[in-house]
């Protein structure tokens, strides 16, 4: 199954039918508990319906919540543990107290007893409001905030992966259509978890479907990539569930949110993204830089066994081709196309194409 089409886990639709299944038999308990009862009596059925509304309460506000993660749900208790602490905070100078004899005064009423109910009553109720406001203040700011807010508040710790196993690394469309992923992956020389967004995901799922046959093309290819990876056992490879582009919010612009938060690497092939991830602070793994870098240094005076595939521009010229697709130009060689010579480099042409190399037949 595509990951850009997959529904819930099986798991979790189990764990909806353990819980709905549970519901039932404490509706049926709290029908069977009332049995014999004057004044209320709950039928059987009556335990039965209450159970399954329950249950379709909770399972629809799970539903609602599918792209809410446990690391959201951890952030968001942190900011409302540090909410409540500062509305206990406030509290225990009596700002509730005060705020209560300020709305006492403005009651005209001249029953000390009903005055002084109506005190406690707003004590209570303005507690109430600044324990709930600031929980949910708080909770709220610690969802917008990156790990380096963490860091800041706990300098001692820090919310990101454990060095063994290396930084995430965050999959743009780019970088996956490429086709290059898998390859890179498999040779070892990367560690750490692959994360695709969902939002990415979506972006390949709408190529795939485009009236543009070379969009189609390349999402195709993309999506057979991340099948690959994920059939391979060695690779461990996630889906991060978070939220779709805001309106007027681009793709980018929600990408490198989602690197910040979770801490990861940003491979990319798009350079415009690159620098912007560098100039945010984000670590960057070019796909091209890579290629660059892996491109064999050709050298005057080098020996270089080469395939000849065709003819050159002159008519005793032979042309071969390195791995990596640099062009080498052998000078009287026609005759030898067709087959692998040991040639040897006698100058190199920087071009803006890239480099082109002359060779002779060694001898």
């Amino acid at each position: 199954m595509l990951l850009g089409r997959m529904k819930a886990p099986t798991s979790v639709n189990i764990a909806r039918l353990l819980y709905l299944l549970l519901c039932e038999a404490a509706g049926v308990i709290v029908a069977l508990s009332t049995k014999g009862n004057l004044h209320w009596e709950l039928p059987v059925w009556g335990g039965l319906l209450l159970g399954a509304v329950v249950a379709g309460f909770f399972i629809f506000a799970e539903t609602l919540m599918k792209g809410f993660t446990l690391r959201g749900f951890s952030t968001a208790t942190f900011g409302l543990l540090v909410g409540l602490f500062c509305a206990f905070l406030l509290t225990r100078v009596g700002l509730s107290e005060v705020l209560a004899a300020a709305l006492t005064r403005l009651d005209r009423s001249e029953d000390a007893v009903a005055g002084g109910e109506l005190a406690n009553a707003l004590s209570l109720a303005t507690g109430s409001l600044l324990y709930a406001s600031f929980g949910f203040i708080g909770a709220v700011l610690a969802l917008r905030s990156s790990r380096d807010d963490f860091a800041f508040i706990l300098p001692y710790v820090r919310f990101r992966q454990d060095g063994s196993t290396g930084q995430p690394i965050l999959l743009d469309g780019e970088s996956i259509m490429d086709g290059r992923v898998p390859g890179i992956v498999k040779s070892g020389f990367l560690s750490g978890r692959l994360v695709v967004p969902r939002f990415v995901l979506d972006e390949l799922q709408s190529l795939a479907e485009s009236p543009t046959q070379a969009n189609r093309q390349r999402a195709a290819r993309a999506l057979e990539s991340l099948e690959r990876l994920q059939k391979d056992k060695e690779v461990e490879i996630t889906v991060e569930e978070t939220a779709g582009t805001a309106p007027g919010e681009t793709l980018h612009t929600r990408l490198l949110q989602t690197a910040q938060l979770l801490g990861a690497r940003v491979m990319t092939t798009d350079e415009n993204l690159g620098k912007i991830a560098r100039l945010r602070g984000i670590e960057v793994l070019s796909l091209h830089n890579l290629a660059e870098a892996l491109r064999p240094n050709v050298v005057v005076g080098e020996k270089i066994r080469l395939p000849l595939v065709r003819t050159g521009k002159d008519d005793h010229q032979a042309v071969g081709y390195l791995s990596d697709g640099t062009m080498i130009v052998v000078n009287h060689a026609i005759d030898r196309i067709g087959s692998t010579c040991d040639v040897r480099v006698i100058s190199t042409l920087q071009t803006s194409g890239g480099t082109m190399v002359f060779a002779e037949l060694e001898r």
